[in-house]
């Protein structure tokens, strides 16, 4: 009967997976079992905090469904998101950067016509949102569609009242043959991600605030080109430098002007435009 001492333990779990057939899953299993390992010595748990901690991700499980990803969350929260974000996305030079998607999208969002409003049941003030969607030397993608989604004028996601019928900020955009998309939305308003569950009380534990400034996300896609997910972030918002999934880039912040006065339209407008890279494939046809 083998028995393992508090130092033979880890190099035991570690030869156990030393026979994993697939090599990629036994670099990770390997790697989390070191460091788990080497977090249980720093920290020495007492058994009642051992539990405390599976008592928490049980929860943070338990909150999740098919309109809320609690764990999506807690990753945002604790920066892990943005971290294999910047990860997957070392973007050359003069590419749109990304960031998290959050727990908030839907998909299959309706497709719509250019200049169509996606706040029509907000009453809020709203905002045009346009520009060019274009490759890395400023020409112009066509056929790109941009999925557009975004909290109301109060700060929450349609998907957070209960009994709502339909969709509300969401909505696809395809950009014609001059690259470009226009659309008229709610204007961003910062807003507290969910603290009713288990990544709440942690954030109040460790006495953080939970608001994240006002945004517009994105997703871009066109063939021949890596996938954008991305924000825009309104100029002067609140928590710019403080934001709770540490998400905002300097390259993302752009102006919402007000409407002159004398002019009809929505309230304010803003100009952005995103450069997309080009894909692995494209990448290696190219060479």
């Amino acid at each position: 009967m083998a028995e393992f001492s508090e130092a033979e333990l880890t190099d035991a779990v570690l030869e156990r997976l030393a026979g994993t057939p697939d090599p990629r899953l036994r670099q990770v299993m390997s790697a989390l079992v070191r460091h788990l390992h080497a977090f249980i010595r720093e920290i020495e748990p007492s058994e009642a905090e051992w539990f405390q901690g599976i008592e928490f991700l049980t929860a943070t499980g338990q909150k999740c469904d098919d309109k809320r990803q609690e764990f999506i969350l807690l990753s945002d929260t604790l920066g892990v998101s943005m971290l294999v974000d910047a990860i997957n996305h070392r973007k050359p030079s003069g590419a749109t950067p990304s960031t998290v998607m959050g727990p908030f999208y839907v998909k299959n969002a309706p497709e719509l016509p250019m200049g169509a409003d996606i706040a029509s049941m907000d009453v809020g003030p709203k905002a045009r949102v346009s520009g060019k969607v274009t490759d890395a030397a400023g020409r112009p993608i066509a056929g790109a569609v941009l999925d557009v989604w975004q909290g109301d004028s109060t700060g929450k996601y349609d998907v957070q009242y209960a009994g709502l019928d339909g969709m509300r900020l969401r909505g696809r955009f395809r950009t014609g043959n001059d690259g470009r998309y226009d659309f008229v939305t709610s204007l961003p308003v910062s807003y507290p991600v969910p603290t009713d569950g288990p990544v709440g009380k942690m954030l109040t534990a460790t006495g953080r605030h939970p608001m994240r400034p006002g945004h517009v996300h994105f997703i871009i896609g066109a063939p021949g080109y890596e996938t954008l997910v991305t924000h825009i972030f309104p100029t002067g918002a609140e928590y710019l430098d403080s934001d709770a999934v540490f998400a905002v880039k300097h390259s993302l912040v752009t102006k919402f002007v007000p409407r002159a006065a004398g002019t009809n339209g929505p309230d304010y407008s803003a100009s952005y435009d995103f450069s997309l890279e080009p894909s692995a494939q494209a990448r290696q046809a190219a060479e």
